[in-house]
């Protein structure tokens, strides 16, 4: 439970940009003229572009049999590298597209090696750019490598693959009004491996950024629940990154 909950904070690095005002974002209405291949047009589209990122993100967990919360300071250069701070800097981290690091003074320990671990923790591959997208509101697949078709499913609309994957399931909902990710799944049932995320936006100074995730992943029938929300959020500030795993630490050998 403590190193899966050290590298929790890990998943809110990926925020986006944010001013002092908010507002909610209005709900929009589905079109059932859209092509897939519109609506897949349309969510690229609507990324966001920016440079650097700082703030806080208000994280709680839950495994089912023990809660935790936590906020965290961090700061993140798109695409290049993240940074995360818990209170008194007893957690740190360090995340490029090459590696995840992290080191906890609690427990006198440091990891210092690949995705593995993030992809323990959410029962799914990952990578940098996937992590990134989830967290953004942006498909974790690049919907633009595979035919999809389209339907509407409440007051969204629905992608799924034309062909259907022999070991994944996958499964997107996009809101109408900015198509962003209302929801997005990956299963693999073979492997009883499921992962979920589902949004709510806000608009900061026109911006169409998150407001609360809620990442739910199921691997052998044990449910873990990781719920972001993001504060005090500044775009395209100047960072730095300090980041030095202390001497006499303990190195966390995955099995």
């Amino acid at each position: 439970m403590m190193k899966k909950y050290i590298l929790i904070p890990c998943l809110a690095l990926f925020a986006l940009s944010a001013c002092k005002s908010t507002k909610s974002i209005a709900v929009g209405e589905v079109d059932s003229r859209l092509s897939a291949k519109k609506i897949i047009d349309n969510h690229y589209a609507n990324q966001l572009d920016f440079k650097t990122l700082s703030g806080r993100v208000k994280i709680d967990y839950s495994n089912g049999k023990e809660e935790q919360g936590v906020t965290v300071s961090f700061r993140m250069e798109k695409d290049n590298v993240i940074w995360i701070s818990a209170p008194l800097g007893m957690v740190k981290a360090h995340i490029t597209p090459e590696k995840v690091s992290f080191y906890n003074k609690l427990q006198n320990e440091y990891f210092d090696g690949d995705f593995s671990y993030l992809s323990d923790l959410l029962g799914t591959e990952l990578d940098f750019e996937k992590v990134q997208n989830l967290l953004l509101g942006d498909a974790v697949l690049d919907l633009r490598e595979e035919k999809y078709a389209s339907t509407i499913n409440g007051a969204n609309y629905q992608l799924k693959p034309k062909k259907a994957g022999e070991f994944f399931k996958i499964l997107f909902q996009l809101e109408p009004a900015n198509f962003k990710i209302e929801s997005q799944e990956i299963a693999q049932p073979e492997e009883n491996r499921w992962l979920i995320a589902k949004y709510t936006y806000q608009d900061i100074s026109g911006k169409i950024v998150p407001n609360e995730i809620q990442i739910v992943a199921l691997e052998n029938n044990e449910n873990t629940t990781i719920d972001l929300s993001f504060r005090s959020l500044e775009l395209n500030k100047p960072l730095n990154f300090p980041y030095k795993i202390p001497k006499g630490f303990d190195e966390i050998i995955l099995k």
